[in-house]
């Protein structure tokens, strides 16, 4: 965003809104090509990301285009959230993740959710996932991994 409105609730605003960063005139052209060279380089690195379209850990297959899941061979219905728990932890296999983080991913930042409701998705989640669902660790005092090792 580039707009001469500098207070600090007019920048707050513009980046709750959606901007990715808040020029404020005058400027350094210098500046601002550097900040669009990395609004750029953010979005190339988000699409990278995204090309993970099918995953595959242990027994598990998750298309993420299709929205499928294969279990031990077999197709596991999962509901939105649960899908994308799944996909966040099995994306990072290893990673230990808090409750907060996982609800960041899934719903977007300042979802309202306690943290324990992560935690009720992820028993869902193993109970559908049958022996596959020993994949996910829980971290005591911390939150959720992926196992890495079979």
């Amino acid at each position: 965003m580039l707009t001469a409105k500098g207070e600090e609730a007019d920048i707050v605003t513009g980046l709750e809104l959606g901007a990715d960063d808040y020029v404020t005139k005058p400027f350094s052209p210098r500046i601002l090509i550097a900040r669009v060279r990395a609004v750029i380089r953010r979005k190339k690195k988000e699409e990278t990301d995204d090309d993970m379209s099918v995953i595959q850990v242990h027994d598990i297959v998750i298309n993420s285009h299709k929205r499928e899941i294969i279990a031990n061979g077999k197709p596991v219905d999962l509901t939105f959230t649960e899908f994308q728990v799944l996909y966040y932890l099995a994306k990072r296999p290893g990673w230990v993740f808090t409750r907060t983080q996982i609800v960041d991913a899934v719903r977007g930042d300042y979802y309202p959710v306690t943290d324990r409701s992560v935690d009720v998705q992820i028993v869902g989640l193993r109970k559908k996932l049958g022996s596959c669902g020993r994949y996910i660790e829980t971290v005591r005092g911390v939150g959720y991994r992926f196992r890495e090792n079979p």
